[in-house]
């Protein structure tokens, strides 16, 4: 089985799959890798895919600790490490895209050539006196207890929210829905709390300026779980010569409910090629 040790005691799983420039993808709470199967796919004609299950998750080792954004960073450069991994596309969805910003900003983005954010659950989810347009405490500690009490049905609960589903809206089928359910459940409730923690309570603002590559944001406007105007739009705003993508109407599950429009849009991003500071003429964007 392909794993990689990140530290003692600790292995990631991992796929790779295709040839030529390595696209990295990161997973979103609560799931594990295979939610990229609609993009690996597509995408794994033309890139090598690379998919990993963070600590915790899917077919990786579930320690009792370790889900702080530092640990979870480390985890990541030593997978780069071991699989000497250059020129990289960083594709991070929801807490994926929080776990890629520090990854950037603690390893200055090192073998990293370009960065795709993916409804990320960044730059800070937690409302506070200096960010009163953030989401109320109450609200990730109800997570907390519903996910402590029955972590089943919380889940189930939860996908509703995630795919967009209500009384005139049903964009996923009852299949998917259970898929969805199964993937979170191979997670550890220990590592399933811990990382609601992490993700609701980091603050990555100052992460930003680190952030040196060409950047996708790509974010939905409907989206309940990360809203749009605290993640995409002021990730946007934040990090220099970024390119923000809105999908009008979209919820957070978008790699599935859009995902013919999103495999375009990483195709031609990742065709983009990439040019160093010295040959950017003044006011480009990427």
């Amino acid at each position: 089985m392909p794993y990689v040790e990140t530290a003692p005691d600790v292995q990631l799983y991992f796929e790779d799959w295709g040839q030529g420039q390595p696209v990295v993808f990161l997973h979103g709470w609560p799931l594990n890798h295979k939610m990229f199967e609609y993009q690996v796919n597509q995408l794994g004609n033309h890139y090598r895919c690379i998919l990993i299950d963070r600590r915790g998750f899917g077919m990786s080792d579930k320690p009792w600790e370790g889900y702080d954004y530092d640990t979870l960073a480390d985890d990541l450069n030593a997978v780069f490490e071991a699989l000497d991994l250059q020129d990289i596309t960083l594709v991070g969805f929801s807490q994926g895209g929080g776990e890629a910003i520090r990854y950037m900003s603690r390893y200055q983005g090192a073998r990293v050539s370009k960065l795709v954010l993916l409804g990320a659950a960044a730059p800070h989810m937690l409302k506070t006196d200096d960010f009163p347009d953030g989401i109320d405490k109450s609200m990730f500690d109800e997570m907390i207890e519903n996910s402590l009490q029955d972590r089943a049905a919380f889940i189930e609960d939860f996908s509703k929210k995630f795919f967009g589903v209500s009384l005139l809206n049903n964009p996923v089928s009852s299949k998917l829905a259970d898929w969805f359910h199964g993937l979170a459940m191979q997670a550890s409730p220990k590592a399933t709390v811990d990382n609601i923690l992490t993700f609701s309570q980091a603050d990555l603002r100052a992460d930003l300026a680190s952030i040196q590559v060409p950047t996708l944001i790509i974010h939905g406007t409907s989206d309940q779980v990360v809203p749009y105007e605290i993640s995409g739009q002021l990730l946007a705003e934040n990090i220099a010569g970024s390119q923000l993508v809105p999908y009008e109407g979209a919820p957070h599950g978008f790699f599935y409910t859009e995902w013919p429009r999103l495999n375009q849009d990483l195709l031609d991003f990742l065709a983009v090629p990439v040019v160093t500071s010295s040959t950017v003429p003044s006011g480009t964007t990427w």
